[in-house]
């Protein structure tokens, strides 16, 4: 059978190419050898269940431990406790049957769920332990998707359990597994208000740690593109390998889709290499077809507590003080953001592109703005005219449209991206750079062989003209640009547009820089 790049599921051995999956499960491994309960938490499509299928697969192939895998997705976003309840039995079985079969389910009494908050789960998991031979290790997956009562009534079951296990058989190791902590096991605001225990009283306050999955480092990332290169001798050039790490941070899901599109669909010939150019190629095409995983990543910027947090980003920033440290970690817990040299920053560069056009998706097709306006003779862009353009745009339409972004904050930004998106798509790309608290959001418009540079601020009464400046010019020097642009929104009501809108050239810090006001 030809191995292929996993996109759906967890790796299978025979049919995918995979990293071993030890590599990332040491302390897991740790956790378990010292019977400890814990989490084990990861952003979507991570290998969390190919790695708890092959935990159980490691163990019940040695004498210390006996080991089940159990998928409680089947009972997600249940609200009814009884149904959901039915459904982990079910799921209960079904893992037994798969993982212990010599050990067999329970009798049907000890598998008896009641019709309100069930205790069939702490009776189910003691008839096991009871009689195992070894010391039972259970691995909850999906199990942030219960909800309500159920999640409760598991958590305080197996707290239950844990603390009798002295007296009464009990796993001697368990974990749950999911995108969240159990702190953020409950999505909404309203609804943490409502249950009592979450925080530090949880019930399930026994866990040791609160585990995750790291990335690929690079390293690892060639090594899953040079299988692919051993099995059919296609190459990956340097540079590509570099450029898949890039763009994806080492996200597997990521790393993968992006080689998958390039060897299945884009360059099927096996005696052409992959250079960076089919890589930037192939990451178009998972932004623009929302594939399955990017998919899901838009649906969660809907929820309140990510936007919470991604609309000052996208601004430049600080958090708001009503912001909760919670909201913070489920957000990391997701895997969209991470935290690079101390400070809040975008997970990887496709989210990056992800975020801002997915918000401004239907804006941007609204607006009427042929590229061909803005190309000089010789197919130059001419910036100078774009943001021109965008000044009457802003005046005219701008201001209003941006007020009806959920991410009302960064509304601005998010307008001027939906314009410059509009026209750029016909031949290049705009770059972002956006984190907390930069003070700024940074684009660069690549278009053929040229950059330019893009420093978007807000006007606020606290900051001089030459700060700006001096932010334009470090992100100049970054780049590694002569001259740039930055615009300014003035926001203040009493200014007029006569006051706001205007254009003029400085020179700051070596740098020319043209100053676009709105």
């Amino acid at each position: 059978m030809n191995l292929s790049f996993n996109t759906a599921g967890p790796c299978i051995p025979d049919e995918h190419y995979m990293l071993p999956p030890e590599r990332r499960l040491g302390l897991v491994l740790d956790l378990i050898d010292d019977r400890k309960y814990f989490t084990l938490h990861a952003g979507r499509q991570t290998g969390k269940t190919t790695s708890a299928r092959w935990i159980v697969e490691h163990l019940n192939g040695r004498d210390r431990f006996r080991a089940v895998w159990v998928d409680v997705q089947i009972a997600r976003e249940e609200p009814d406790p009884a149904k959901a309840f039915e459904a982990v039995l079910y799921a209960l079985d079904t893992a037994v049957d798969r993982d212990l079969p010599d050990l067999g389910r329970p009798a049907d009494d000890v598998r008896r769920v009641e019709p309100a908050s069930s205790t069939f789960v702490l009776r189910y998991l003691r008839d096991l332990a009871a009689r195992s031979d070894k010391p039972l290790v259970v691995l909850f997956d999906e199990a942030d998707g219960l909800v309500g009562a159920t999640m409760v009534s598991l958590l305080t079951q197996l707290r239950q359990g844990y603390l009798d296990r002295s007296r009464t058989p009990f796993p001697s190791s368990v974990a749950l597994i999911g995108q969240r902590q159990v702190r953020d096991y409950a999505l909404a605001l309203e609804e943490r208000r409502t249950v009592a225990w979450l925080g530090t009283t949880s019930p399930f306050n026994i866990t040791a740690e609160a585990m995750t999955l790291g990335p690929f480092t690079e390293a690892e990332v060639a090594e899953l593109l040079a299988q692919h290169t051993a099995a059919t001798g296609q190459r990956f050039e340097p540079e590509a390998a570099l450029r898949i790490w890039e763009l994806g941070q080492g996200h597997p899901w990521l790393t993968n889709a992006l080689a998958d599109q390039m060897v299945r669909r884009d360059v099927r010939d096996r005696a052409v290499p992959i250079t960076s150019a089919h890589v930037d190629a192939a990451k178009e095409t998972l932004i623009l077809e929302r594939r399955s995983h990017i998919d899901s990543l838009i649906a969660r910027l809907r929820e309140p507590r990510v936007r919470r947090i991604l609309s000052p980003m996208l601004a430049g920033e600080q958090l708001p003080t009503d912001v909760l440290d919670d909201d913070v970690g489920y957000v990391l817990g997701l895997g969209l953001i991470r935290i690079a040299g101390g400070e809040y920053t975008i997970a990887n560069p496709i989210y990056r592109e992800v975020v801002p056009r997915t918000l401004i998706w239907v804006q941007q097709h609204s607006i009427h703005q042929p590229t061909a306006w803005y190309l000089l003779p010789d197919g130059a862009l001419d910036v100078g005219k774009l943001l021109g353009a965008w000044q009457i745009f802003w005046r005219k339409d701008g201001h209003l449209a941006a007020e009806g972004f959920g991410y009302r904050e960064a509304g601005p930004h998010l307008m001027l991206m939906a314009f410059l998106q509009r026209v750029v798509n016909g031949g290049g790309r705009v770059e972002r750079e956006y984190g907390l608290g930069r003070g700024a959001l940074d684009l660069m418009i690549c278009w053929r062989e040229e950059r330019h540079a893009i420093e978007v601020k807000v006007r606020r009464d606290t900051e001089t003209e030459a700060d700006a400046l001096d932010q334009v010019a470090r992100y100049l020097d970054h780049a590694g640009l002569g001259e740039g642009w930055l615009l300014v929104f003035d926001l203040r009501k009493e200014r007029s547009w006569a006051e706001k809108l205007f254009v003029r050239e400085v020179s700051h810090g070596g740098k020319t820089v043209r100053l676009v006001g709105c």
